[in-house]
């Protein structure tokens, strides 16, 4: 009997080993890939359990890290990207004062281009 269980454990340690190896490679190709680390993209992606992913230190500790690392990216992303109700006001007050600008612009030229056609036309 105990040598059947000597096979049994060294079984065992084997496939957690072979899943522990699958979880990394999914984690690696995952992070090649651009696509978000998380239990169950590791799961779908390594065919380990996500009790196993879980329970295994190595790897919850890898994903919750990746996890956390593309969370902050997030974070800042929107911080540099966001903008706050006032500065949104702000860019459209200035954007308002432009416009205003401009039609005015376009009035004083409309006025020049009629002037120089009635000179045009008195002058034939």
């Amino acid at each position: 009997m105990e040598d059947s269980s000597k096979y049994l454990e060294s079984s065992w340690r084997k496939r957690a080993d072979e899943a522990q190896e699958r979880a990394f490679k999914a984690i690696a190709d995952l992070q090649a890939k651009g696509e978000p680390v998380n239990f169950s993209t590791v799961h779908l992606k390594s065919g380990a359990s996500k009790n196993y992913l879980y329970n295994n230190e190595a790897v919850r500790k890898e994903i919750e890290r990746l996890r956390s690392l593309e969370a902050a990216k997030a974070d800042a992303w929107h911080k540099k990207y966001d903008r706050t109700s006032k500065s949104k006001d702000v860019l459209i007050e200035a954007k308002d004062k432009r416009i205003a600008k401009l039609e005015e612009e376009c009035r004083q030229l409309r006025r020049e281009l009629d002037n120089l056609r009635r000179l045009l036309y008195e002058n034939k």
